[in-house]
């Protein structure tokens, strides 16, 4: 494989900026999935309490919706940038391990008892966890609810690992076999986002693919059949990859981070206002298409202010730094399952959502810390959680 034609002096340089975006990022993510313990929309497990608190949450929920994950899916591309850079030749493999271990491991043996109290909770199973565990890896499909059967084994939360395996594999096939269309693309984007186009061409492609796809194709996270998501998610890894080593591009996020803030914080007080009022009532098909529109807008704007800002702080490194970087994919891994058992251990206690939300973001954080803390501990257990091996520790023999 020939070395990238991106491939400079300073390629390797880690942006530690983006480290910490995807940390918060990340953190956003653990405190959306216990929310979604209490709104109305569909999830594995439900509180009690749900149709009381949902019009309290949803406008809060809906603050980080757009544009959390597109946001994720930009960071890999620009880490996939410099890893690539790094290590062209032995990129794929690296990040099939990094990528798809986590993820066989994950399917097997985390997510099962999300699905396991999902079916007992809207099926009514009643068997054990082990009994239905083997159901599970035994790709059992009758567990359903009119024509509504839940696929097993499943990755739920574990998606957007498929995914971005998937984005990567295409990532490197592009690079390997055209590598100056690569180049070439690379170039026309720096091109088209400088000045006003670094706001308005992303809105225009996400907006394209929301009014074109979401209406017909609805988020699964099956990867098949989910044209909506690949439409919105792929091309921001592409871009995110594409802009890696662009400093124009990143210094004019940086100019215009409170603009895109002004545009994020009004599109989502109009999604906030949309979802509201239309909650009961029919939409106008053009005021549907705007609110598209709009929503592709709060994506772009939050992301462009989000990756500005921190252009702006230009933190540097630290040891909350590499201790927090290690450990965000080994929490991921580990949140939702960890909500879900604390979400049905609370129930009986029947508590009020005021004190059991905050304890259960707080118990799903320790319960993930935990976590970490022992399997960065266990050799073998590293991979599996998508950590590096250990480095060889070093013998310290006395001198007589």
């Amino acid at each position: 494989m020939p070395a990238p034609a991106h491939t400079s002096p300073n390629a390797a340089t880690r942006r530690y900026d983006l480290d910490w975006v995807r940390i918060l990022a990340f953190a956003l993510l653990i405190v959306y999935h216990v929310g979604m313990y209490y709104v109305s929309w569909d999830w594995h497990v439900k509180s009690p309490a749900s149709a009381a608190v949902a019009p309290l949450i949803e406008p809060l929920m809906i603050l980080t919706a757009p544009w959390r994950l597109a946001l994720l899916f930009f960071v890999a591309g620009v880490a996939s940038a410099f890893l690539l850079a790094r290590r062209p030749a032995g990129f794929l493999g690296a990040r099939s391990k990094r990528l798809l271990l986590p993820l066989l491991f994950g399917m097997a043996v985390i997510v099962p008892p999300q699905a396991y109290f999902e079916v007992v909770e809207k099926l009514g199973y009643a068997d054990s966890y082990l009994a239905f565990w083997g159901r599970y890896l035994a790709a059992d499909g009758s567990f359903c609810q009119a024509a509504d059967c839940l696929r097993l084994p499943t990755w739920n939360h574990l998606w957007f690992v498929a995914y971005l395996w998937v984005y990567t594999l295409l990532l490197w096939a592009a690079c390997r076999w055209a590598p100056r269309a690569v180049e070439a693309a690379r170039r026309t984007v720096a091109r088209a986002l400088s000045g006003v186009g670094l706001l308005l061409w992303p809105v225009l492609v996400l907006a394209l693919a929301r009014l074109s796809l979401v209406g017909r194709f609805p988020s699964t996270h099956a990867l098949v059949d989910d044209f909506y998501n690949h439409a919105q998610f792929l091309p921001l890894f592409a871009l995110g990859f594409l802009l890696a080593q662009q400093t124009a591009v990143w210094e004019a996020l940086r100019r215009q981070r409170w603009v895109a803030l002004a545009l994020a914080v009004a599109s989502y007080a109009f999604i906030v206002w949309y979802f509201g009022h239309y909650d009961s009532r029919p939409v106008p098909d053009a005021v549907r298409a705007f609110q598209r529109v709009v929503f592709a807008l709060d994506q772009w704007a939050a992301i462009a202010a989000v990756l500005g800002f921190a252009r702006q702080a230009a933190p540097g490194d630290s040891a909350a730094r590499r201790y927090l970087s290690e450990a965000v994919f080994p929490f991921y891994i580990l949140h939702q399952t960890a909500t879900v058992l604390l979400a049905v251990s609370l129930r009986p206690l029947a508590l009020a959502p005021a004190l059991e939300a905050p304890l259960l973001i707080a118990g799903t954080f320790a319960a993930c810390l935990l976590g970490f803390e022992a399997v960065r501990r266990v050799g073998w257990l590293r991979p599996w959680f998508g950590l590096a091996p250990q480095a060889p520790r070093v013998r310290q023999v006395a001198l007589a």
